[in-house]
């Protein structure tokens, strides 16, 4: 079983920073591709960063030049650095990780955090 545990979501004055951490456990043979998520009541889930194994990333127009996406590929963990908040941006951010297991190398398998809450107060 593999469990990703999403910390340091908080509240936040507008124009302020956070740092979202993700970190992956259990039984982890290799992860592929790590990113994050977020959602608002009513709302679909939408892709607010991704990154692969080598450092490729991608970003939602909403976030471009705010926010920054990394991995520590030995600890297994990713990383959101949100810069110049908006209240536009509270929501329940989640962790996604693409993951091969110990006992099924084979496979890619999909798992999501438990998700932490960012609320952006004007």
């Amino acid at each position: 079983q593999v469990q990703l545990v999403e910390s340091g979501g908080g509240l936040v004055q507008a124009g302020g920073s956070l740092r979202l951490s993700c970190a992956a456990s259990g039984s982890i043979f290799s992860i592929n591709a790590m990113a994050w998520y977020r959602q608002t009541p009513g709302k679909q889930r939408e892709l607010v960063a991704s990154i692969t194994t080598g450092g490729t990333t991608n970003y939602a127009n909403a976030v471009k030049g705010r926010f920054t996406i990394s991995r520590d590929n030995a600890k297994n963990t990713v990383y959101l650095q949100m810069n110049s908040l908006k209240p536009e941006d509270t929501s329940v951010y989640y962790c996604n990780a693409d993951v091969r297991t110990v006992a099924g190398r084979d496979y890619l398998y999909n798992y999501w955090g438990q998700g932490t809450q960012v609320t952006v107060s004007s």
